[in-house]
């Protein structure tokens, strides 16, 4: 068998030849007709990689189940089971006993196990996609877990002073509650739960904090494309790293290489950790505190995530920004799409011929301008065909999503047409 013949071969340079390449060279000399063609394509896959990106996914989908609907979920679930369980008491198990392991080891110091994991993912994170800058990682991002830890740390001291301030013994003659306490006596108070506080806090918390891990594989995809691009000396319009300098695109590149392991193990860590804190809400729902006690708590942490999640951080202006945000915006919900004008002979008649009409009836131009939008603007089915895999796009690329979309359609409606005509 003869050698693969160069695609671009060196005339007469005396430099060697780059027949070992699979796409043409890129470079300064590069003239953009030349560079067609020749956008770089992903790495091979390897087996452990795609194991990662199944847990990823797995994990994704349980920390970031509906965020409103698992709110809802909260409110519900502490007012309906309390509720039940004053009236009604549940049968004892291994979660009624306070000593339990979860309670003694996990819950009692609930904040400090959500800590060890929402501060080095939060700081990684932020750090990566900041592009190494310590300051604007410090001012805009680091703040919110100060503003977390402030909210728990008040709160839950008020829930102490008005059990201590509003409560008595069951004993007379003691008037504090740690004299009541030492004595072996019962001290009777409105007890706030602090409990359902804090796990329902951390999980809000761990959930919002992980929020930079969506789509944070498309980074690697948009720094190759980016770094593409520049070799051959063309713009893009639509990579979301266009904006940043030289410096920026390779401290971005050393960082995402080097902490993406990090983040993916920390964010593992963050959604077992979430799934324990309503593993344990349950048991506090069933066993614990009375029903009001538990349900205005469980508005407070609301309240709290409300506030701060979704209130504070996303308004602009206002210090610190919302997780994910940095020096470029890689979370995009929908790729730009445009429709080929071509694609318009695989329509139905029908709508072929109400564009006609609204052609005649708005001699004006505006139903050409009508028909020209249909032509360019994406429908909602049609950014919905998409191709995906474990929720992300198969493309990153505008007009490779804009062809396969484009197909897909032009196959459905193929298929109802060929329905039509059985039907008929």
């Amino acid at each position: 068998m003869s050698k693969r013949r160069p695609l671009r071969p060196t005339a007469g340079s005396g430099q060697p030849s780059s027949s070992n390449m699979n796409f043409r060279p890129g470079g300064p000399d590069i003239t953009r007709a030349e560079a067609r063609g020749t956008r770089p394509t992903a790495a091979p896959t390897s087996i452990r990689e795609i194991l990662v990106m199944g847990v990823i996914h797995l994990c994704k989908k349980t920390i970031f189940f509906n965020t409103d609907l698992k709110v809802a979920l909260y409110l519900g679930s502490l007012f309906i089971i309390s509720l039940i369980g004053d009236f009604l008491p549940f049968p004892k198990t291994y979660f009624a006993r306070s000593d339990n392991l979860f309670n003694l080891y996990f819950v009692k110091v609930g904040w400090g196990w959500t800590l060890l994991f929402a501060v080095p993912f939060a700081v990684l994170s932020a750090y990566t996609i900041t592009c190494g800058d310590m300051k604007r990682m410090l001012r805009h991002h680091f703040p919110r877990i100060v503003i977390a830890t402030f909210f728990w740390f008040f709160w839950t001291k008020l829930f102490n002073i008005v059990e201590t301030s509003y409560g008595r013994c069951t004993t007379k003659g003691f008037q504090s509650k740690s004299s009541c306490l030492k004595a072996g006596h019962l001290w009777q108070g409105f007890d706030i739960s602090g409990h359902a506080f804090i796990l329902i806090h951390s999980s809000l918390v761990l959930i919002e904090e992980a929020r930079p891990i969506i789509k944070w594989e498309t980074i690697k995809e948009h720094l190759r494309n980016e770094l593409h691009n520049r070799s051959v000396s063309e713009k893009s319009s639509s990579n979301p790293l266009r904006n940043l300098n030289d410096d920026q695109i390779r401290s971005l590149q050393f960082l995402y290489t080097r902490l993406t392991p990090i983040i993916r193990t920390l964010f593992i860590g963050m959604a077992g950790l979430q799934l324990l804190w309503d593993i344990m809400l349950v048991g506090t729902m069933l066993y614990y505190h009375r029903m009001i006690e538990k349900v205005i708590s469980g508005i407070i942490a609301i309240l709290t995530w409300y506030f701060t999640y979704r209130f504070w951080y996303p308004t602009n202006g206002l210090l610190p920004e919302a997780p994910g945000n940095g020096l470029f915006y890689y979370q995009r919900e929908n790729f730009p799409i445009r429709r080929p004008t071509h694609l318009h002979t695989s329509m139905p008649s029908g709508s072929s011929q109400s564009s006609a009409s609204g052609q005649k009836a708005n001699p004006n131009g505006s139903g050409q301008w009508s028909a020209n939008r249909l032509s360019t603007q994406p429908t909602q089915q049609q950014q919905q065909q998409i191709p995906t895999f474990m929720g992300m796009p198969l493309f990153t690329n505008a007009k490779a999503a804009t062809a396969a979309a484009s197909l897909l359609q032009a196959e459905k409606l193929k298929r109802e047409q060929q329905q039509a005509g059985v039907d008929s």
